[in-house]
């Protein structure tokens, strides 16, 4: 079960069952997590991996290539 798999269960099977649901997000949802590649997401795009997190800028490196020169980055070579 990935990432987002777990809410479209939970939305669409356990609606009526708030006692069931409940108990499925105790045992089945995926823990947050503190390090490794799942724990940041772009805020772009919300792609997990190749983050770029210097100056505060949380962005993938596709979006920040998309978005270097309206934010003020100069490319040198």
């Amino acid at each position: 079960m990935t990432a987002s798999d777990w809410k479209k269960t939970l939305n669409n099977q356990l609606k009526a069952k708030p006692a069931i649901a409940q108990r499925f997000l105790k045992y089945n949802k995926p823990k947050e997590r503190k390090i490794g590649i799942a724990a940041k997401k772009c805020e772009r795009c919300g792609r997990f991996g190749a983050h770029i997190k210097s100056y505060g800028l949380n962005l993938c490196r596709q979006c920040f290539r998309q978005i270097a020169v309206e934010i003020g980055f100069k490319k040198y070579s």
